[in-house]
C-alpha cells in the first residue's frame, strides 16, 4: 500500500472543537456501531470527540482498514462535502463520543468559519488525491479496452473524480480472480464494482450517476439561481453566485469541465505558471463552488425552458422540473463531427474527442492522428507525443499559425514525434473486417491532402478531433434569439424585433449578458461573439452574477437562500 501523505490528516484543538460543536449533535456509540455505510449520500462529518473510529475500504485482497481517527480528527473524503456515495466504511473502534455535523449543517459551516473550512477542504482533497493515486481498488472496472461503454463509464467516473482501478480481463491477472469471487461472468461485462456492496453490469449513466449519488436533485425544487452547464462559465458563474449567498443548481449533462475538462494542458491561463490540465481546473471550481453551496448534479440533461409567472423551470430529460428567478445559460460548445458515415461506429472505439491521461493509457506506444487546429488540438498533440509512437497533426488551413497560440506551434514544430499535415483531412475510419460489432475497432485511416489531391491509408487505430465548435442550444425555447449558427444573442446584440418576438415587457434593455429573456443570460462559448478562452468564459460567468443580483432585486428583496444541502 501506498503510504499516505502527511496532508491527509488534522488534530483540531480544543478551541477548534468548541467551535466545531456549535454546528453538530455529540453522540455516545460503542465499539462497533456502525457511523457510515458504504455507498452512503450525504453523510455526517464524524468528529472523533474520544475513543477512536476506525475507516474501512474494500479492495481486491479483501476489506482492509485505511486508518483510524481519535480525538480531534475527522473520517471521510471530498464526498462529505459533495454529498456523493461515500467509497468507505466508518464504524467505531473503541467506545466514545463522535460529533456528527449533518451535510447541511456542514455546508453552512464551510461559508461560515474560513479557517476551519480551509482546513476541511485541504484534508477532504488530499485524502481523495491520495485515493487516486493509490489505486487501491474500491472502485473496479472490468471490461475489454476496445468497448466503448467501459471507456464511457471510466471516462464519467474520472471526470467526477472518483478513483477507480481499471482491469482488462484479457490483459490483466488481477481480473479474473475478482470475476470468480463476485461470480461474474464474461456475459456479464463490463462491470463496475463499489466496493463490497455493489455491482453494476453494463451500467447506464443514470445508473452510475445513482449508484455514486453524482445526482441528488429533488423534483420540484426552486432556488435563486439555475446554471445550465458546468464548464469555466458555468462553475464561474455558480461559484460567484453561491459565494454571494444565492441559492444554487448547476446541471451538466457529462461532469464539470465542460470542453476545456478535455484539455490536457492549460499553460497561459493566469496564475498557473506550470500550466493546469483542464480537468484539474473544473476539479477544483467545482470543489470551490460546492463549498460555498452550490448543488452539482451530472450527467443532468436540460430539455425545456419555460416560464410560469416571474419564475423559470427547466425540465430534465427524466422528467423532473427545478425552477429559479434567474437561469444562466453555460452549455458551451461541441466539438464538430467528421463528415464520415461510418464515425459513430468507432466513437469510444478509437474515435476520442479529448486527450486525457485516460485516452493516453489507450494509445502508449502507438501512432494517433488529431484533427484540429485550434489550441485544444495543439495541447492534446504535445500531451499524447508523451506517450505515443507517433502523432500526425491534421489541419484543412494551410498556416496553423492563423488559429493556433505561437508558443504551441513552436512546441509541435521542436517535437520529434509530431507530424504536421496543413491542408489535409481524414477522407476515412477502417475497422475490422467481418469482425462482430463487439470486437470491432478503428484500425486505420485514410489521409487526404487537399494541395496535392493525393489519398492514403494509414494503419492508425485512434483518432481524435478537435474541429470547429456547435453551441449547445437545440433545447432553448423559440423565442430564446439565437443567430444562424445557433449561438445565444445577449445584450447590444439583441435587435428590437428579438425583444418583441419574445415578449420583453420591462422598461429597462438587456445588460451585457442578458437574452431576449428577462432574468435569463448566456456566459461563455454558447454565447454569439464570446472569445472561446477559457479566462474569458471565467470572466463572464464571474461578472454576470452582479447583473442577476440586481434583476431579482426588480421582483423584490432578494430571497434567503435555501438551506444548504437541501
Amino acid at each position: 500500500m501506498t503510504k499516505p501523505p502527511a496532508d491527509v490528516n488534522y488534530t483540531f484543538d480544543d478551541a477548534q472543537l468548541d467551535q466545531l460543536s456549535a454546528y453538530g449533535e455529540v453522540r455516545h456509540h460503542k465499539a462497533g456501531d456502525l457511523l457510515i455505510e458504504e455507498g452512503e449520500s450525504r453523510c455526517d462529518c464524524l468528529v472523533t470527540l474520544s475513543g477512536h473510529t476506525n475507516i474501512f475500504i474494500s479492495t481486491p485482497e479483501g476489506e482492509r482498514r485505511m486508518g483510524w481517527m481519535e480525538r480531534g480528527q475527522f473520517a471521510g473524503d471530498i464526498t462529505v462535502l459533495t454529498g456523493q456515495a461515500s467509497l468507505s466504511r466508518v464504524e467505531m473502534g473503541e467506545e466514545g463520543d463522535v460529533l456528527h455535523i449533518a451535510h447541511a449543517d456542514f455546508q453552512r459551516l464551510l461559508v461560515e468559519n474560513s479557517a476551519i473550512s480551509d482546513v476541511f477542504v485541504r484534508t477532504l482533497t488530499a485524502r481523495r488525491a491520495f485515493a487516486h493515486e493509490a489505486a487501491h481498488g474500491s472502485v473496479i472496472v472490468i471490461g475489454d479496452a476496445h468497448d466503448r461503454d467501459v471507456f464511457a463509464a471510466r471516462d464519467l467516473l474520472s471526470k467526477h473524480m472518483v478513483p477507480h482501478l481499471w482491469l482488462d480481463p484479457a490483459t490483466d491477472a488481477l481480473a479474473k480472480p475478482i470475476m470468480e469471487a463476485r461470480e461474474i461472468t464474461n456475459d456479464s461485462l463490463p462491470v463496475v464494482i463499489r466496493g463490497r456492496s455493489r455491482i453494476l453490469s453494463r451500467p447506464s449513466m443514470s445508473e452510475l450517476s445513482e449508484a455514486f449519488g453524482l445526482d441528488l436533485l429533488p423534483d420540484g425544487e426552486t432556488v435563486d439561481v439555475i446554471v445550465v452547464g458546468a464548464g469555466p462559465a458555468g462553475l464561474a458563474a455558480s461559484v460567484y453566485a453561491a459565494s454571494e449567498g444565492l441559492s444554487v443548481i448547476t446541471l451538466d449533462t457529462d461532469a464539470p469541465g465542460g470542453q476545456a475538462g478535455t484539455s490536457s494542458k492549460i499553460e497561459n491561463y493566469l496564475g498557473f505558471p506550470m500550466g493546469v490540465s483542464g480537468r484539474e481546473l473544473a476539479a477544483r471550481a467545482s470543489i470551490q463552488a460546492q463549498k460555498f453551496g452550490a448543488r452539482i448534479a451530472a450527467p443532468v440533461k436540460a430539455i425545456s425552458l419555460d416560464r410560469n409567472g416571474e419564475i423559470y423551470c427547466i425540465g430534465l430529460e427524466d422528467g423532473r422540473n427545478i425552477c429559479a428567478r434567474a437561469v444562466v445559460i453555460a452549455t458551451g460548445a461541441q466539438y464538430r463531427q467528421l463528415p464520415i458515415p461510418n464515425l459513430s461506429r468507432f466513437e469510444g472505439r478509437g474515435v476520442y474527442y479529448g486527450a486525457t491521461p485516460m485516452e493516453a493509457q489507450l494509445c502508449g506506444g502507438q501512432d494517433v492522428a488529431i484533427v484540429g487546429a485550434g489550441n485544444s488540438a495543439g495541447q492534446g498533440a504535445v500531451f499524447l507525443s508523451q506517450t505515443a509512437r507517433t502523432v500526425h497533426l491534421l489541419y484543412r488551413r494551410a498556416d496553423i499559425r492563423e488559429t493556433m497560440s505561437e508558443y504551441l506551434v513552436r512546441r509541435l514544430e521542436e517535437t520529434p514525434n509530431i507530424h504536421l499535415h496543413p491542408s489535409s483531412e481524414i477522407e476515412a475510419l477502417h475497422g475490422l473486417d467481418g469482425a462482430a460489432p463487439e470486437d470491432d475497432r478503428l484500425i486505420a485511416t485514410t489521409f487526404h491532402s487537399k494541395a496535392t489531391g493525393d489519398s492514403r491509408r494509414v494503419e492508425i487505430p485512434f483518432v481524435f478531433l478537435f474541429i470547429g465548435a456547435a453551441p449547445f442550444t437545440s433545447w432553448l425555447p423559440e423565442h430564446m434569439s439565437c443567430d444562424e449558427k445557433g449561438f445565444v444573442k445577449t445584450g447590444p446584440d439583441l435587435a428590437n424585433i428579438d425583444l418583441v418576438r419574445a415578449g420583453w415587457s420591462l422598461d429597462r434593455m438587456p445588460t451585457r449578458y442578458e437574452t431576449s429573456w428577462p432574468r435569463v443570460y448566456a456566459v461563455g462559448d454558447v454565447r454569439i461573439g464570446s472569445v472561446k478562452r477559457v479566462a474569458s468564459s471565467v470572466g463572464e460567468g464571474s461578472v454576470v452574477v452582479s447583473d442577476i443580483h440586481r434583476a431579482i432585486a426588480e421582483l423584490g428583496a432578494v430571497s434567503d437562500p435555501l438551506p444548504r444541502g437541501a
